[in-house]
């Protein structure tokens, strides 16, 4: 199976680079990986073809500086990779949005993660899954004092947060990765949604 990956370097990407070590990794910064093709998402050169392609590409308002910003990456960045992907032939592709994803929704960071989400289901590929977990654990690059909070208290949270709102409890990055390869191998095609009760059981599938 072969892989394309943008997002390798971020929180989750990292991680599912780690379980897929022969995916090609996508990236805007050289790591000095071997194998990694360093683009411009904003004049993506062509692709090589892969079987699935996978893309964790993300950022905050905070670090972007401005709403137009971060939507140049979780929007014009995501958009930009699946049409390479797909003309370069493939057709399954695996995104990591947000729970709460709604292109109708009022606030900018759904509403934005719901209008990728829109727009590839509108681009057809034979398989398509949308990850949407609710807080990432883990730690990062950059310092994010506010998700830092979040991230110690929603733990603790998590027993109060039964039915529907489980879905907005915090899952390890670890956890979406494992999901994600998971998915990786998944060729029955069709939409699907993974939310945190989903993500979990799909990383439990494959022991973690």
């Amino acid at each position: 199976m072969s892989v394309l990956l943008a997002g390798a370097t971020g929180l989750v990407g990292s991680r599912v680079l780690a379980l897929l070590p022969d995916a090609i990794a996508v990236v805007r910064r050289p790591t000095g990986r071997v194998g990694e093709l360093v683009v411009d998402f904003a004049a993506l050169p062509p692709l090589p073809d892969a079987d699935v392609a996978i893309c964790a590409l993300g950022t905050t308002i905070r670090a972007a500086g401005s709403q137009a910003a971060f939507r140049a990456v979780d929007h014009d960045a995501v958009l930009a990779f699946a049409r390479a992907a797909q003309a370069a032939g493939v057709k399954r592709f695996i995104v990591v949005t947000a729970v709460g994803a709604d292109a109708g929704s009022s606030v900018f960071y759904s509403r934005v993660k719901g209008e990728v989400e829109t727009a590839l289901t509108a681009m057809g590929f034979a398989r398509l899954d949308l990850v949407q977990p609710g807080l990432i654990i883990g730690p990062r690059a950059e310092r994010r004092p506010v998700e830092a909070f979040l991230q110690a208290v929603t733990p603790l949270l998590g027993p109060l947060l039964g039915g529907g709102l489980s879905r907005y409890g915090s899952v390890p990055a670890e956890v979406i990765a494992a999901a994600i390869a998971v998915l990786s191998n998944r060729v029955v095609t069709g939409r699907y949604v993974h939310q945190n009760r989903a993500i979990r059981a799909l990383a439990a599938s494959a022991g973690h």
